[in-house]
């Protein structure tokens, strides 16, 4: 459908959510195998502990701190529970509304906001929606709300809500990571507002305790040190799988928008051994080379050209 597709360059996360086709769930990546990126733009330290950043050219070994530290019984902490706070400016609030546009076409607009919370978690909350010509004929209003731990961006609940024509779906995904696994529930309605069902199912996927929903995989992203040349994975959850995700870093690059010029990091997210939209089509993001690390284009390669998020508004 037209605008999902549109829709898809927006997050490579909506784009994980909503296609069907999938890398094979043993192309995941262990914990055990992730070392640390440590760079003086990163958040403090983030080691292994981290479900990325592993830097494919680092070969150095990193100190396990995590199993250096134990409860009072003794017994060693989780590594999730250990994580270091994320302290990056847009945790403080933020808001980016983007424009979507084919060609000369613009299609649809969507945001990205952050909100803070005063028990040491943050919520996430995106929003997409057509032009008021593509909802008369194609109602989109499509919402994710994230919630996360501050420590390691760490998901506690990932729930979407997508309204797309006469398609109606809600999805939810809770993280257990004591008890190592993400309870997933998925429901397509026939009916939203009488709440008729067409169809549900309810699975658990397991989890070492370290994985991200992909919402607060992209947010990670902008806490990454971004060296061109290296490529960093992690680990996430979504639809009924756990998956490996690559990020590569192209280069740097100037780029002009409506609200200014600015200098930035090219970047690209994969699934490891497949593209994301099973090689029919590659995402690139341009985030500012900054500590605010700004996604300020966001462009999708289709067959008829090429669909674009340009920034225009932030807060």
């Amino acid at each position: 459908m037209f605008y999902r597709i549109l829709k898809n360059v927006l997050l490579f996360e909506l784009v994980l959510l909503l296609t069907v086709s999938f890398a094979d769930e043993t192309a995941v990546l262990s914990s055990s195998s992730n070392t640390a990126l440590s760079s003086q733009s990163a958040i403090g330290s983030l080691s292994d502990q981290v479900a990325i950043p592993q830097s494919v050219s680092a070969q150095a070994p990193v100190s396990q701190t995590a199993e250096s530290l134990s409860s009072s019984s003794s017994a060693p902490l989780p590594k999730w529970r250990t994580l270091p706070e994320v302290q990056k400016p847009w945790m403080k609030g933020e808001r980016l509304e983007f424009e979507l546009r084919w060609g000369f076409i613009t299609a649809g607009y969507a945001t990205l906001e952050v909100k803070p919370r005063k028990d040491g978690k943050t919520e996430f909350l995106t929003f997409a929606t057509a032009n008021k010509t593509v909802n008369k004929f194609y109602p989109v209003y499509d919402t994710v709300y994230t919630l996360v731990n501050n420590k390691g961006l760490m998901t506690d609940i990932f729930r979407k809500s997508l309204h797309e024509g006469k398609f109606h779906n809600k999805s939810l995904i809770k993280f257990d990571r004591d008890g190592k696994k993400a309870v997933l529930s998925d429901t397509v309605f026939k009916d939203p507002v009488k709440h008729t069902v067409k169809r549900s199912a309810d699975t658990s996927v397991t989890i070492d305790g370290l994985e991200h929903s992909i919402m607060s995989a992209f947010y990670l992203v902008r806490t990454m040190p971004l060296k061109v040349g290296e490529t960093s994975r992690f680990s996430a959850v979504s639809g009924k799988k756990r998956y490996e995700l690559k990020v590569i870093i192209h280069g740097r690059e100037t780029i002009e928008t409506d609200l200014g010029t600015f200098k930035t990091v090219k970047v690209e997210p994969v699934l490891d051994g497949d593209g994301i939209f099973n090689s029919k089509g590659r995402i690139f993001i341009w985030f500012t080379d900054d500590e605010k690390r700004i996604p300020v284009l966001m462009e999708c390669e289709i067959a008829l050209g090429s669909i674009k998020a340009k920034l225009i508004k932030a807060q």
